[in-house]
Parts: structure tokens; sequence; C-alpha cells
């Protein structure tokens, strides 16, 4: 994308990579508009399958927005803000999002990981909302947060602008597993076991979470109601029931 933000796609994986460790990752425009191009390539495409969001080096993930540049400078006109945005599209993925978490995730890092649909870490990461040190909220990031963390734990984080670690952070399920030391290992053992699943059903199945996550539960049934027919007309079920039947390992279209 540019050279604070690089993307490679390997073996169906888009591999986004925060690169500026000389500012711990942090968040500039260059480094939003490219997760946002990245996210929206991602969803364009049939052929990536998996997208892994991390930061250069083994120091830190992404320390939030820099604060050295004119981060907080909305224009008011906007209804719309920038992380906000990003925020936005990540729901509209249907591409799943894994966070790489690599070292500090801090501020609107956080926003990153909590975006992403699951999260390995390295066992030295650490999780914080540090924003009240600097006299501001992590308000967005609540959007995404809130979903996550218990309540009282958010609060806290929040208020008191201090850090968890990394075996607090896999207790209150903020992230799903973490390396005992071979964080890429772990984080391709995790790509195995969605590669050979059905891409056409975990692509529509993403879209049912995300729709049903603030839905009442008769509304929620109603809609899944109607989604499950659906997943019965692809060509994966066809191709999945066939494999079955046949004991033999699918042939997935992605249709």
């Amino acid at each position: 994308m540019n050279d604070d933000l690089l993307v490679e796609v390997r073996d169906r994986v888009m591999h986004v990579t925060i690169n500026r460790p000389e500012r711990r990752n942090a968040i500039n425009a260059n480094v939003l508009a490219g997760l946002m191009q990245a996210l929206e390539n991602a969803g364009k495409s049939r052929e990536v399958r998996a997208v892994v969001i991390t930061g250069a080096g083994d120091s830190a993930f992404c320390s939030g927005a820099d604060l050295r540049e004119p981060s907080f400078r909305f224009d008011y006109s906007e209804p719309h803000q920038w992380l906000a945005d990003l925020l936005r599209q990540s729901r509209r993925c249907l591409v799943p999002l894994i966070a790489r978490v690599n070292g500090a995730c801090l501020a609107g890092g956080m926003g990153l990981l909590a975006m992403c649909d699951m999260a390995v870490a390295s066992p030295n990461a650490v999780f914080g909302l540090p924003e009240v040190k600097v006299g501001v909220f992590p308000a967005q990031v609540l959007s995404v947060l809130q979903h996550q963390l218990p309540r009282r734990v958010l609060t806290e984080m929040c208020i008191t602008g201090e850090t968890i670690d990394a075996q607090q952070a896999l207790a209150y399920r903020l992230v799903n597993h973490l390396a005992e030391d071979d964080l890429d290992a772990k984080l391709d053992w995790l790509l195995a076991r969605l590669l050979d699943k059905s891409p056409a059903a975990i692509r529509r199945g993403l879209y049912t979470i995300k729709q049903i996550e603030a839905m009442p539960f008769e509304a929620s049934m109603a809609f899944t109601e109607s989604q499950i027919g659906l997943f019965a007309l692809t060509q994966d079920f066809q191709e999945g029931m066939a494999a079955f039947i046949e004991k033999r390992r699918p042939n997935w279209s992605g249709r």
C-alpha cells in the first residue's frame, strides 16, 4: 500500500503490517487509508480467505493514534471521523479478520484488535486504554469493545488508563489464543483450521453473526430462520454433502 502499511497476499491470506516500529506502529493518515483500502480489496476478492493484521517488529502491535500528527484535528463539518469509518468498514467485511498481537496494543490499537473476528497474542503483549492520561477518552473504541470485555473491566481500563497483561486478556476472552513461544506457529495453526472450510459458509456466516449481534431475540430468530435456507442453496453446501457421503475431502468453489 505505502511505506507505512505493508500488504502481501500469500497462501490465500492477506497479511497487513503497520510498518512504523520507530513510532510503536502508531496510526497516521497513511496507515488509516491503507487499512481501509486493504479491507475493501479483501472483501472484493474470492481468492483472499483471511486477513491478518499486525505490527512490524516485536514490541508493539499498535500504540493508537500518532499524537505527534494531527490525529485529533477533525473536520467537524463531516459527520463521520477516520477511525469510526474504519470500524464501520470492518463490520461490513465478510472475510475473517485475525489480529496478530505481537506486543503493546493500546488506545486505537485496541480498536483494531476489537474489530477483528479472532486474535492470537504473544505472551509479552499488553493491552490498555490510556487515553485519560492525555485528557481524552476511548469513545469510538467503546463501540467495538463493549461486547468483548466485561463491563467492570472495560470501565476500569477506561478510567484508570492502566494496562492488563496477555494472561488477563486471555481470561477476559479479549484474545482467542496465546502463543507459548512462536507467535507465527500459533497463527498458522489457527489459519489452517479455517482455510480448509467452506468459503461460502464462512462469508454468509460472518454476515449472519454481525447482523444479529444487536437484535432482540425474536428478531434474531426470524432473521436466522430466513438465512439457513440460503446456506443450503450454495454450491459449497452441495459439495460438502457429497464429500461427506463419499468420505472424501471437499473441493470448495466458494459459491
